[in-house]
């Protein structure tokens, strides 16, 4: 068994274990990523930033998860095809999702807004990446992607919010001369 499948069965093995454990991975896997974005908002609303600040902010981290999401995830995506665990090994499946597994979606889209925020304010960022991590382990462990998809995912996504935060910056110094 390659390191991979290993992977992925021991986070798998979490599930199903009990009612409580499969609904808290399922909240983790699904439904943190609604709150995670209203986190992100709120935090940018009473922020002490600028008015100025929080509309760069807030582009610099939208267009990078959603260019890691749509833009890079997307076209590996079209051009590699990998099927999701559940449709290849007998697994404990919480969750079931359409289309390729790999690179993961969820974890290019909140690494990106992870990094993005990180370069604005350290803390919030850190706690950013800890929640994207454990959403995405939960999507390991809810049967719908392997650990590579969420490596594949998380490489994506902080390499895409330093690509944008790149020419955003280079864009408004350019703008300030």
């Amino acid at each position: 068994m390659n390191l991979n499948l290993s992977l992925f069965y021991f986070f798998n093995n979490l599930a199903c274990r009990s009612e409580v454990s499969d609904w808290i991975i399922v909240f983790l896997a699904d439904y943190l990523q609604h709150l995670l974005v209203a986190i992100f908002i709120l935090f940018l609303y009473f922020s002490s930033y600028s008015f100025r600040k929080k509309i760069y902010i807030f582009l610099v981290v939208g267009i990078s998860a959603l260019f890691a999401r749509f833009g890079i995830t997307e076209s590996v995506r079209f051009f590699y095809h990998h099927p999701r665990p559940f449709a290849v090994h007998s697994v404990c499946q919480l969750l079931s999702k359409s289309g390729w597994s790999f690179p993961s979606g969820h974890a290019s889209f909140f690494f990106a807004m992870a990094t993005a925020i990180y370069f604005y304010n350290r803390k919030w960022g850190i706690g950013f990446f800890i929640a994207a991590l454990l959403m995405n382990i939960s999507r390991i462990a809810a049967g719908i992607h392997y650990p590579f998809d969420i490596l594949g995912g998380m490489i994506v996504g902080i390499g895409s919010a330093w690509i944008v935060a790149f020419f955003v910056q280079a864009l408004f110094a350019r703008d300030k001369k």
